[in-house]
């Protein structure tokens, strides 16, 4: 049993990527200045949205926040669970919890686009919003 788990765990807990590694894929998708936000900014969000976790999911009641940047089924994606889904990212969640996050940076950057900035992020809001976050890409 302990063999199973050990294998079975590594498939479940997702990719956590090197923070030097995700401030590259956020300038190379051109996240600096995007709607008035800078690399930092994204590296806390997603630091306390998912601590650089492919595979982060958070039960929000009726709703669930998936992948790296949290993105929620009420709004964004389809789960095939969430009542009155709007699926704005024309995505099933599931595709939000893979290693590959292509398609998680470009409904983060519609909802970013929709939302003139990084509002409807609450680990943003409450963690790196007025604050100095040079620390998240120092020596990137």
């Amino acid at each position: 049993l302990l063999v199973f788990l050990g294998l079975a765990l590594p498939g479940t807990q997702g990719r956590v990527i090197p923070r030097c590694e995700m401030v590259r894929i956020l300038r190379r998708h051109g996240f600096e200045g995007f709607v008035g936000t800078t690399v930092a900014d994204w590296m806390c969000l997603v630091k306390y949205e998912s601590d650089y976790n492919t595979k982060a999911y958070n039960n929000n009641g009726p709703s669930r926040d998936y992948g790296i940047f949290q993105i929620n089924s009420k709004y964004w994606c389809n789960d095939g669970r969430t009542a009155g889904a709007k699926n704005a990212c024309h995505i099933s969640c599931s595709r939000l919890l893979d290693d590959n996050i292509e398609d998680d940076i470009q409904c983060a950057k519609k909802i970013a686009r929709e939302a003139h900035g990084l509002t409807p992020w609450y680990g943003w809001k409450n963690h790196c919003r007025g604050r100095n976050l040079s620390s998240f890409v120092r020596g990137c």
